[in-house]
């Protein structure tokens, strides 16, 4: 009898943990953030993402607003267009906001970062952001110090 209820709790306890691993899981893939608490849609056109997944964060000062839903290929300008949800609560940025593809941490996550502009007039679902910064890709900075010719004394 004492051995039936030893192997009740291992189990009881295996369940927890098999548990706990599931909601670490959904914490670290951000899928617990999916369920949509009236949030609207922004677009932004970018010439390079360099690395910018969907799912990644969308800020303003360092405070997250939001997340980036999709990422395509826009065939008719030949550039990247993200498209982001944005919280509800944050239903009055300025028309002039822009959105700059930003580097976090020591791993190198990409998010994007909004600067309020000064409009009076705000961003509504379905709205484009027409200031955008594309993401600072090294290997082309490398390249252009090394290789394009700078003003040499001759």
């Amino acid at each position: 009898m004492h051995s039936k209820s030893i192997e009740i709790l291992v189990g009881l306890f295996v369940s927890l943990c098999i548990a706990a691993l599931f909601f670490l899981a959904l914490q670290v893939s951000n899928f617990s953030d999916l369920q949509d608490n009236g949030s609207y849609t922004l677009n932004a056109h970018f010439d390079n993402v360099g690395g910018l997944k969907s799912k990644a964060l969308v800020s303003m000062a360092g405070v997250p607003i939001g997340r980036v839903t999709a990422i395509s290929f826009d065939t008719a300008n030949y550039d990247a267009l993200v498209t982001m949800r944005i919280d509800a609560r944050y239903n009055n940025l300025p028309s002039d906001t822009s959105a700059s593809i930003l580097t976090s941490g020591l791993l190198g996550d990409k998010y994007i970062g909004l600067s309020p502009g000064g409009l009076d007039d705000f961003l509504q679902q379905g709205d484009s952001i027409e200031l955008t910064q594309s993401a600072l890709v090294l290997e082309r900075l490398i390249s252009q110090f090394l290789f394009n010719p700078s003003d040499k004394d001759e």
